[in-house]
């Protein structure tokens, strides 16, 4: 995955490839990527500012009458104002994961918000980011990211996503909070002493803001992609001063609330002023946008602001509006004034984004570009039809209203044309046949407001839009390469081969030229390809696969995390590409020389689904100790080692063990905070399946493993999610020992 060290040896030298170092295999054809743009040229610059949970109805220039939003209402004057801009759903962890990645809710990797476990993005998943850096754009995310694990070097880190420069919040809960003790600067946390013991010193929209116009600062002469992510107007309603809404008699939340949003507006004033005084406000592109409807939380009032405004419904609604949003693209001289009323769902961001900046994008992804209509054309691709899902257990009154007290069952939601459908499902269970749910249909160009069900005067309409919904949905959508991706079939062992395996993936729609894989290892480790690294033709759709045998040397410390980089770079028709992923391989720790419960030895990697593994810790709460206590049943066990599916654990056992044993399960502590989890586990050995343990629930209590591991060099500890729900998964493996001949 790509690191932070590696994203800033990129940008070296003027974004060329002089500044990393270079495999002898890829010295010879590696070209760079574009150079420094200047204003007036043809590659904009590209700021993307997402509001979190500001409606439709939010702003003066979408008839917004009680809160001033005076820069914005200006950019839609003067820019493109779009009428019928839709969020991918109707909360923020879906609806951030589409606007990245250009997939629906029926494809994308994270369809509902975090209940328990959170939302993570995967290797497969390319973001606009990715796209754009491999046309040499300097990136950055600051703000809130929304997706877990919360700590660094991980595949679903901004760093690893295309994004070179990350400051702000990593997980979804933390960025509720508006006076964090902390914030993340890359891969590190960064303490904020003056929000230290619950003090308010330091509010964090003011703090993203600086970082934005620093970066906008540094990155002024040369092509650059700030993604811009205030957690305003989310609740809490927290803000140092309600400033010009104090004087009225509103409730201290609803002021909060309005000042949230004016202090949006501002900081995308202060964005466009420093564009504009730098002389690249002719050269950027802004889109200002919303990640769902109106909320309704912590006492805040959207009625009083009519802020959904001719629209039904509210955040978590499928209805209008909750996803229904405003979009404005402003870009002076390049963009003309006007409006749309085109269909444009945020999956067009991302094709958007690439043609504007010349960088291929994926042909399998659900959004259309939408960048001939910014230049004025008529001719933009226009959707089939728009599909929504929705998995949300949160409840609001006003929401869950909307919904008919339906505010927690599974629903979808298709637009063809003007027919809007929205069906519910009255158990949690999407292969539900479809005649056992509640469809209703509504004409939104005479009911704009979806007051009038028509289904039942319209059936075939109706079995038109569920058919459409049936085959919007895949259960794991299965994506065709695209860019880097890198397998290490490791660990590595000190004077040892082991094995590397790198993809370049042409999952765009047409040809590349002269492609190239390179392999970049730490200084003294030997690298050796063994099939062929370059390709003078790459067809669309086509991969180059490119294998190395590499060896660390013997004096190689144990017990160490590497970093291997790939680089793969190309030829395509807007010009040159340069992809890079970087995963770690571990050297082995010592191999256990007497009997030995896991919990005592170190582990040669750990992959967990959220969160740290936990080995000798309670939970990750209490101080380190015997090994993490394990209760199954009322029985408690010690020695143990708990883990959130899907996890992955690596020990090294260098063939001196004997047996392996061990109760897995899912533990007391975890059924009582997610009743409905199930997992899998089983036990490899140098690849070779040892053990399944079948579907294990916290009703079903723990199964016990014995294994004959001799000769088993690596042993492997694996746990799946067994039902795909977002339960805790939560499982532990007590009294996991190894026996020694």
């Amino acid at each position: 995955m790509p690191t932070r060290r590696h994203f800033l040896a990129g940008s070296a030298a003027a974004l060329g490839l002089a500044g990393l170092p270079t495999a002898p295999e890829a010295q010879a054809a590696a070209p760079a990527p574009h150079g420094a743009t200047t204003a007036g040229t043809a590659t904009p610059n590209l700021v993307v500012i997402l509001a979190d949970d500001l409606g439709y109805g939010d702003l003066g220039a979408y008839g917004q009458q009680l809160i001033t939003t005076p820069r914005i209402d200006r950019l839609a004057a003067e820019g493109l104002r779009f009428t019928d801009a839709y969020s991918t759903a109707a909360v923020c962890a879906p609806s951030r994961c589409s606007l990245l990645t250009g997939l629906h809710t029926g494809h994308s990797a994270v369809r509902a918000n975090p209940n328990g476990a959170p939302g993570a993005l995967k290797a497969g998943d390319t973001t606009f980011a990715e796209v754009l850096r491999a046309r040499g754009y300097r990136t950055a995310v600051i703000g809130k990211w929304g997706f877990g694990p919360e700590e660094g070097d991980q595949p679903s880190h901004p760093n690893s996503r295309g994004f070179e420069e990350f400051y702000g919040y990593i997980d979804h809960g933390h960025a509720h909070q508006y006076y964090p003790q902390y914030l993340w600067h890359n891969g590190a946390k960064e303490t904020i002493a003056a929000n230290a013991n619950g003090a308010k010193g330091a509010y964090a929209p003011q703090l993203i803001e600086r970082r934005a116009l620093d970066f906008i600062d540094a990155h002024a002469a040369e092509p650059f992609l700030l993604f811009l992510t205030p957690t305003v107007p989310h609740a809490p309603s927290d803000i140092p001063d309600v400033g010009a809404y104090a004087s009225r008699t509103w409730t201290q939340q609803n002021k909060g609330h309005a000042a949230q949003i004016t202090s949006f507006d501002t900081l995308v004033g202060k964005v466009t002023d420093r564009l504009r005084a730098l002389g690249i406000a002719e050269n950027t592109v802004v889109l200002v946008t919303s990640d769902n409807g109106p909320h309704e939380e912590g006492g805040v009032n959207p009625d009083l602001f009519d802020a959904n405004g001719p629209l039904r419904g509210y955040k978590r609604n499928l209805y209008e509006g909750g996803i229904r949003v405003p979009l404005i693209a402003w870009s002076p001289g390049r963009i003309g004034a006007g409006t749309s009323d085109r269909p444009t769902p945020l999956t067009d961001v991302l094709p958007t984004l690439a043609e504007l900046g010349g960088a291929p994008a994926p042909t399998d992804i659900d959004g259309l570009s939408a960048a001939p209509l910014l230049a004025g054309s008529t001719d933009a691709a226009r959707h089939n039809h728009l599909y929504w899902y929705r998995d949300e257990r949160g409840v609001t009154s006003r929401a869950n209203a909307q919904d008919d007290g339906r505010a927690t069952w599974l629903a979808e939601a298709v637009r063809k044309d003007d027919w809007k459908a929205v069906r519910f499902a009255p158990v949690r269970d999407r292969a539900l046949p479809d005649a056992q749910w509640q469809v209703e249909l509504y004409d939104l160009a005479s009911d704009l407001g979806e007051q009038r069900d028509v289904a039942a005067v319209n059936p075939s309409v109706v079995t038109g839009l569920v058919a459409l919904m049936r085959s919007s949905w895949a259960d794991a959508y299965a994506r065709r390469p695209f860019g880097v991706r890198a397998q290490v079939q490791g660990p590595a062992v000190p004077g040892q081969a082991f094995t590397v395996t790198a993809t370049l993936g042409n999952g765009s729609g047409k040809p590349w030229t002269r492609a190239l894989l390179a392999l970049h290892a730490p200084a003294g480790w030997q690298v050796r390809a063994t099939t062929a690294t370059g390709q003078d033709l790459l067809a669309a759709g086509a991969a180059l696969t490119t294998t190395w045998r590499v060896t660390p040397p013997a004096t190689a410390a144990a017990g160490t995390s590497w970093p291997l980089t790939v680089d793969g770079t190309a030829e395509s028709p807007t010009g040159p590409l340069r992809y890079s992923a970087t995963e770690r391989v571990s050297t082995v720790p010592a191999a256990p020389l007497t009997d030995s419960y896991l919990s005592d030895l170190a582990w040669v990697s750990a992959t967990n689904g959220w969160g740290p593994v936990e080995r000798d810790r309670s939970n990750g709460r209490n101080a380190a100790g015997d090994g993490t206590p394990i209760s199954f049943g009322g029985v408690t066990y010690a020695k143990g080692l708990g883990v959130h599916a899907p996890s992955e654990v690596v020990y090294h056992l260098g063939g001196t063990a004997d047996r392996f044993t061990a109760l897995v399960g899912i533990d007391d502590f975890s059924k009582n905070q997610a009743a409905t989890g199930a997992t899998k586990a089983s036990v490899r050995g140098d690849g070779k399946v040892l053990f399944t343990s079948g579907k294990l629930t916290g009703a079903g209590g723990p199964v016990p493993v014995d294994l004959d591991v001799r000769g088993v060099k690596l042993l492997h500890l694996v746990v799946e999610d067994a039902n795909a729900n977002t339960a805790l998964d939560h499982t532990s493996w007590a009294l996991a020992r190894v026996t020694v001949r």
